[in-house]
């Protein structure tokens, strides 16, 4: 069996949680900013024009994402532009795509979801067991530069040894190919590797199918069939916090301290 040297974690609801009053207070400050810069440039919709626009632009990335793939951020903004009208992301000046775009990642600092009280412990009690780290993260709404922005201020950059995300590689989990981008960045095999995520599709599934072990954080989503061998993970925990003794565990040593 081979020994195990890296984890790598997801990021929603595993180190950062996030509730859907966050996400509905970010969406407004994206709809309110796209409004803003283009009524000054002369071009007026109201903003459930706009509202119908941000979610037809979530529908389409979503459907990228569900292929395993994903657009880069700025093509995010440009499709989102383009269902506020045909062809206006063309038609606008450089400075009112950079300011609707600044709007769009900024409002994840605006009303940004907590880290999770345990998640600098966990991390340090990975790296106490001399194990390196990644992480592969979906970013959704939010482009990879803002994520590593916060992070930092929270204190968690500096333990990762590379991060993937899905913006800017231009892949989404559950795809393989993204975790064999990360692994390659790490120098790890799949083998050496345990997963750590709340997503059974994107984090159990996806990881399995390219031979990581898992760990899988419950209490955001369910099994829908609870004896399908593909969605089960080697350990299931409650909570973060149990996920230090859950790599110890499948690494076949004690956690340092």
């Amino acid at each position: 069996m081979a020994e195990i040297t890296t984890v790598t974690f997801d990021l929603w609801q595993t180190l950062l949680l996030d509730d859907q009053d966050l996400g509905q207070a970010r969406a407004l400050v994206r709809l309110e900013g796209a409004r803003s810069a283009l009524t000054r440039y002369g071009e007026d919709y109201d903003l459930e024009h706009i509202r119908e626009a941000y979610q037809s632009c979530f529908r389409q990335c979503q459907a990228i994402r569900d292929g395993g793939l994903d657009v880069d951020f700025r093509e995010q903004v440009s499709i989102f532009v383009n269902n506020i009208a045909p062809g206006l992301a063309g038609r606008l000046d450089r400075g009112v795509m950079d300011e609707i775009a600044w709007s769009y990642s900024d409002s994840f600092l605006v009303h940004p979801p907590p880290a999770h009280v345990d998640a600098v412990q966990v991390l340090q009690g990975v790296k106490d067991m001399g194990l390196r780290m990644g992480l592969i993260s979906n970013t959704g709404m939010t482009p990879g530069f803002t994520f590593r922005s916060y992070m930092e201020e929270r204190g968690m950059l500096g333990y990762f040894h590379t991060l993937t995300f899905s913006d800017e590689v231009k892949l989404a989990k559950p795809s393989s190919e993204i975790f064999k981008m990360a692994l390659r960045s790490l120098g790890a095999s799949p083998e050496q590797t345990i997963h750590v995520g709340d997503h059974v599709l994107n984090d159990v599934v996806g990881a399995k199918r390219c031979g990581l072990k898992t760990v899988w954080i419950t209490g955001f989503y369910e099994r829908e069939d609870p004896d399908d061998p593909e969605t089960e993970p080697d350990v299931t925990v409650s909570g973060l916090a149990e996920v230090v003794p859950a790599i110890a565990k499948l690494a076949g040593r004690a956690p340092a301290g």
